[in-house]
């Protein structure tokens, strides 16, 4: 008599295998980190000191994204397009003349200086995340355009040839004072 058997495989060793590589692939990969948004966040105020700081008004650029993903600077309506150069032009200001490297239109209205000017940012409880990195994303660069400006006019290099000390001397120039907050609104 025959038999009609077919042969069978040895499935032992299987399960080790199938660990080796799941050892494998979890040492080898590497999974990126998410980063946030980069902002230096105020100092907490030590229990029993008063840290308010009174601030001239004109320093202040307020600018609010509202619910409907609208922008709004002084309370005028401003195209995302269009805010970098509102942002530039109220940084780079100069209105009590003590910066001499600024561009600015010396507008008595509008911020003392760069080490003065400070913009708010805003956002109403519906604003939409893409909206609310976007004007992120377009202030940091009005803040980076600047830095460069101030690296080929001052120290006579591209920013990203600077050294240590004189990438300092430009962030000193042009302090990033970018605060938010959720919208009274």
């Amino acid at each position: 008599m025959r038999h009609n058997t077919s042969p069978q495989v040895n499935a032992g060793s299987m399960a080790d295998i199938a660990f080796l590589l799941l050892i494998f692939f979890l040492v080898t990969t590497t999974i990126s980190a998410d980063k946030g948004i980069n902002r230096k966040l105020p100092a907490e105020c030590p229990p029993g000191q008063t840290c308010d700081t009174d601030i001239n008004e004109r320093n202040i650029l307020r600018v609010i994204i509202n619910n409907d993903d609208e922008i709004f600077v002084e309370d005028n309506i401003v195209a995302l397009s269009d805010l970098k150069e509102v942002a530039k032009a109220f940084l780079d200001n100069n209105g009590d003349a003590s910066c001499v490297y600024c561009n600015g239109k010396k507008d008595a209205k509008s911020s003392d200086n760069p080490n003065e000017a400070i913009i708010s940012l805003q956002n109403g409880k519906l604003t939409s995340y893409e909206m609310y990195v976007a004007v992120q994303d377009i202030l940091t660069q009005a803040y980076y355009e600047l830095r460069e400006d101030y690296a080929k006019s001052v120290l006579g290099k591209s920013a990203n040839k600077l050294t240590e000390a004189e990438l300092i001397k430009v962030k000193d120039a042009y302090p990033c004072l970018l605060y938010t907050s959720p919208s009274p609104r």
